[in-house]
């Protein structure tokens, strides 16, 4: 099947932001989404090196904000 990876990768983003946490080293997430869409949001700079042991990526400033602003976009009310 054909499928648009960067509306995939959006939404993927904007899930993100449901199992962010921020803490004073900085704000990460669980990392339970789609190897290959984890990462190209590394490669765009969104969030860490998913190719690690640990459970969660550490979230960038830009995809944190981008992130949020895409939960709002797509699952307010």
């Amino acid at each position: 099947m054909t499928y648009n990876k960067g509306k995939v990768d959006e939404m993927t983003l904007a899930l993100l932001y449901l199992v962010m946490t921020r803490e004073k080293t900085g704000t990460r997430a669980w990392k339970g989404f789609d190897w290959e869409t984890m990462e190209r949001l590394h490669e765009k700079g969104y969030i860490s090196d998913p190719k690690s042991k640990t459970k969660s990526v550490a979230v960038s400033e830009e995809g944190a904000r981008f992130s949020e602003e895409l939960f709002k976009k797509h699952f307010s009310a």
